[in-house]
């Protein structure tokens, strides 16, 4: 079949398999293999020396040891799912507001756009471990962690907010987890960079006539960011969860955790279970939140 005679749909679905092929390729000749091993030694224990490495089948025992034996583990693996839940909510609507902000036409908004992807580049790890102990990151770990420990920056705390909050009759929930937010403004900042050129990008692919028509029609703008803005980024939303929810699980203190057992501990099969634990539960969770997610999202076909 030519490819003149193709439908328009064909025609996309062969862009999508050539767009997808380098990361299939490389995943094929690059972890597959590691893939499995890693799965093999999750059922074993990995005895090293100098003729090499042997294995003995234990079948379950790492799963058991990972859950039931390890002091640490459940709990890292607990709060880190917990992180998730609290930060990718915030980091969304952040980087939403933020986008739809630098979207509009003001006097520098080519340098406030650079100035709200400066904590991604801020972030990265070849800046972040230039000098760790430097003044600034010294208070930015005040900031997210909170002055009172640190020596100073006490003003800087939710303390005020929270007697405000509680005082105005809101409850006790709804208190911690927006006091919580603002104690971690720098985290959130921090991880909103990508999320936010996203969303910049969907806002200025609207076409401007959907706006004219609804203003001719007298709709306000609060009117116009839910029934144009918010349906036509939907599709952006469920990509901004799916890579915010990987990026939340990607360097926590239990992937640290993982990292030491194997490397420090030389405990190669416990921590291959803990990684294959690590990876079902992400996995649960982003068809959870995929799934969810999908069924609200609009698609202008």
């Amino acid at each position: 079949m030519s490819l003149k005679k193709l439908t328009i749909e064909q025609k996309k679905g062969i862009a999508g398999l050539m767009f997808v092929a380098p990361w299939f390729i490389g995943f094929v000749l690059f972890f597959a293999v590691p893939l499995l091993e890693s799965l093999r030694y999750s059922f074993s224990v990995l005895e090293v020396s100098n003729d090499g490495f042997k294995l003995s089948w234990q079948g379950f025992k790492n799963y058991h040891n990972a859950f039931f034996v390890h002091a640490t583990f459940n709990r890292l693996l607990a709060e880190a799912v917990t992180d998730m839940l609290v930060n990718v909510p915030l980091i969304l609507f952040f980087s939403l507001f933020s986008a739809t902000l630098l979207n509009q036409k003001f006097r520098g908004r080519f340098l406030a756009r650079t100035i709200f992807f400066l904590p991604v580049i801020l972030a990265s790890g070849v800046i972040a471990n230039i000098d760790y102990n430097s003044f600034t990151m010294q208070l930015m770990s005040s900031l997210t962690k909170g002055g009172t420990e640190s020596g100073g920056l006490t003003g800087l705390k939710s303390f005020e907010l929270s007697r405000l909050l509680l005082q105005s009759g809101i409850s006790e929930t709804i208190v911690g987890y927006l006091t919580g937010a603002v104690d971690r403004i720098y985290e959130i900042i921090s991880a909103a960079g990508i999320q936010t050129l996203i969303f910049l990008a969907g806002l200025q692919s609207i076409s401007p006539s959907l706006y004219e028509a609804s203003k001719i029609e007298g709709a306000t703008a609060y009117e116009a960011f839910w029934k144009i803005t918010f349906p036509m980024v939907s599709p952006l939303i469920l990509t901004n969860v799916i890579y915010t929810v990987i990026d939340s699980f990607t360097n926590n203190k239990t992937t640290q955790i993982i990292t030491d057992t194997a490397f420090k501990a030389m405990n190669f099969g416990l921590s291959s279970a803990m990684s294959w634990i690590y990876f079902t539960i992400i996995s649960v969770i982003l068809v959870l939140v995929a799934t969810l997610v999908s069924r609200k999202v609009f698609y202008n076909n």
